[in-house]
């Protein structure tokens, strides 16, 4: 089975641990720990002295009490913390002695108070109860006392002399019961933000955690699906060919032995020349890839297609013509030559220049069936700035690239071309132009009706072999790691669940 490796295996192992230990902890806290459990607290725990004492801490005093110098006050809180309740039965006689005993060392129990919650009435009973709370030399004796869960009472005891936190200790009779000590909790003290067993819930899932990031975030990335070695072809859209060659690039660094040459001359160009590489290669499918905007041209019945992505496209207009947005009418009477200069739009009195792709561009063919609704008018110009035919209504010119499109509009004056999207971005020296206010952005597609966009299609010569270089960068480009590629450059890959739907509907 592919996916056992030893990084998921590692990777399983560690998040079945972290599984484990969360409910380990909740197990034993909930079953394991159902048993009795009492117990007890110092709150309080202050040597009486004379106000001149400088040793230990300052006390401030108002007042005399007799009889109590070098004295001690101790505050207990002795508490129900399990998840049973204690009743009388489960005191056990012994030695004639019943109930609860806490003992100070050598140091003599001079007064005792016991405090009980108003709630918790039927403790104050119990306290109050025969033989009742009382001293004996270095202990404090306690009834039999009932506490239910969470239910608690305090002793403030006087005693004869200085007393430390290991001296103090409770005791009794009950049967099954732990009876510890809890560390103290002053109302100065900071209340932990995690219970102990919390935390160290936490400390082993973030373990679990940054081993799983190691492993995910490792130095070596696995090769793509599909890795193969040899040299495949990448043909076709001059739009979509800066995506290809960021794809190639990544491709050729992850697979060892993996050579992919981009040469785009236009989609209808990229059409043929697999279609020529098909038929003189006798069987077998050419390692040739085309790219073409839009679905191919009839006449091609072995060429098989595969949906890449949804490309958008836009106007780019030099920068002296300040006009920022264009009716679709508009667009089109450019197009048809009715609006020979810029002044009838808003813009400076200066002649139109229309700058197109040839007859071998799929952005050109998106653009006369998505925009136009037809042909662009004749060719009347070769160099972009003299016109050839003085009887043609309007300037127009034919270049072979998107590259050579947008150096030619951001250097002549009153030109207007087309372009794919992020081919526009950050140019100097002409900028893009929306469509009836509508702009192209790759998040609103779906939501949006701006028309200029299509499907980015890849074209094989029939079904290549699946350990082939075709079919490795192929899946790579339209279901693997470069989805992520094609959508930095600003397009919407069709596996995309978004994409799905748009490239199904289109």
């Amino acid at each position: 089975m592919e996916w056992i490796t030893a990084e998921n295996v590692i990777a399983m192992v560690t998040a079945l641990i972290g599984v484990l230990v969360s409910a380990g902890v909740v197990a034993y806290e909930r079953f394991m720990q159902r048993g009795r459990r009492l117990g007890y607290r110092v709150q309080l725990n202050t040597p009486l002295r004379d106000g001149d004492q400088t040793v230990g801490d300052l006390t401030v005093r108002v007042g005399e009490v007799g009889g109590t110098e070098g004295s001690t006050l101790v505050l207990l809180r002795i508490e129900n913390d399990g998840l049973r309740d204690i009743s009388h039965a489960d005191y056990d006689r012994s030695d004639g002695f019943e109930g609860l005993k806490v003992t100070f060392d050598d140091k003599t129990v001079q007064a005792v108070v016991a405090t009980v919650p108003q709630a918790f009435e039927r403790v104050k009973r119990h306290l109050e109860a025969e033989p009742g709370l009382r001293r004996e030399g270095n202990a404090v004796l306690m009834p039999k006392v009932s506490l239910g869960r969470k239910q608690y009472f305090k002793l403030l005891v006087l005693l004869s002399g200085r007393v430390a936190l290991d001296e103090i200790e409770l005791t009794g009779t009950l049967r099954e019961t732990d009876i510890h000590r809890n560390h103290s909790r002053s109302v100065d003290d900071r209340t932990p933000t995690f219970s102990p067993a919390a935390r160290n819930i936490a400390l082993v899932l973030a373990a679990c955690v940054v081993t799983l990031a190691a492993i995910i975030v490792r130095d070596e990335t696995p090769p793509p699906m599909g890795c193969a070695r040899g040299t495949l072809t990448v043909t076709g859209s001059t739009a979509f060919a800066p995506v290809v060659r960021d794809l190639a690039e990544k491709y050729e660094q992850q697979c060892e032995g993996a050579t992919v040459i981009v040469d785009a001359h236009g989609s209808t160009a990229g059409i043929r020349e697999l279609a020529a590489a098909g038929a003189g290669s006798g069987k077998g499918s050419p390692a040739v890839i085309a790219l073409s905007d839009g679905r191919k041209p009839g006449g091609y019945p072995q060429l098989r297609e595969s949906m890449v992505a949804v490309s958008l496209f836009t106007l780019v207009l030099n920068d002296d013509v300040p006009v920022e947005n264009l009716s679709l009418d508009d667009v089109r009477r450019l197009y048809r030559g009715e609006i020979t200069d810029w002044s009838r739009l808003g813009g400076p009195a200066r002649r139109v220049l229309l700058v197109s792709r040839d007859a071998n561009s799929g952005t050109r063919e998106v653009f006369q069936r998505r925009v136009l609704g037809r042909n662009e008018p004749a060719n009347s110009s070769r160099d972009c700035e003299n016109q050839d035919d003085p009887e043609a209504p309007v300037l127009r010119c034919e270049l072979d690239s998107t590259e050579q499109v947008l150096s030619t509009v951001a250097r002549l004056p009153g030109a207007i071309g087309y372009t794919e999207l992020r081919a526009a971005s950050g140019l100097k020296g002409l900028h893009r132009v929306a469509i009836d206010g509508r702009v192209p952005n790759v998040d609103e597609i779906g939501e949006s009706t701006y028309p200029y966009r299509e499907i980015e299609y890849a074209y094989t010569w029939g079904q290549p072999p699946a350990d082939s270089l075709t079919a490795g960068f192929l899946t790579y480009m339209s279901r693997g790691g470069g989805q992520d590629i094609i959508r930095t450059h600003g397009h919407l890959p069709c596996a995309t669940p978004k994409g799905l739907r748009i490239c199904g509907e289109d």
